[in-house]
């Protein structure tokens, strides 16, 4: 059975050889998409009203059938304003969990592109060098037709 990577960690998410690599992008759009899904996270729910009870609703059913249609139509025209709070939770969060997702994702690529390159460098038989060629010799000759 195989195990893997020789000299793999277990349950490690970012090793210490990730330190090496340069850091994402503040502005890559991986990032602003991460940011975009955490704004309409918050965003539905916010509009959900999960979280949060009316409070006509918890303290007189009985008025449940006269107010309670007022106050969520209130609730879903000022949502945007309301839950300001909880969409700027939201975005920060996404972009930060995005952001170690995405410096996870640089060392796996780093990681395979390593053994790739040691792996060539082991097997240079298996992988020959072309000869150089210039564009003249790659390309037919140009006839213009007139």
């Amino acid at each position: 059975m195989m195990t893997g990577r020789p000299g793999r960690r277990p349950l490690e998410f970012l090793p210490d050889e990730a330190r090496s690599l340069p850091p994402p992008k503040l502005t890559d759009p991986r990032l602003a998409y991460f940011g975009f899904l955490g704004y309409c996270s918050g965003l539905m729910i916010t509009r959900s009203g999960t979280g949060r009870q009316c409070y006509i609703q918890q303290r007189s059913p009985t008025f449940r059938t006269s107010w309670t249609t007022v106050v969520r139509d209130h609730r879903l025209a000022t949502a945007d304003i309301q839950g300001l709070h909880r969409q700027l939770l939201y975005v920060t969060s996404f972009f930060f969990v995005g952001y170690y997702l995405l410096k996870r994702q640089d060392y796996m690529y780093a990681v395979k592109d390593h053994d790739m390159f040691a792996y060539i460098k082991l097997h240079p038989e298996d992988f020959p060098e072309e000869d150089k060629k210039t564009y003249g010799e790659k390309f037919e000759k140009f006839y213009p037709v007139r």
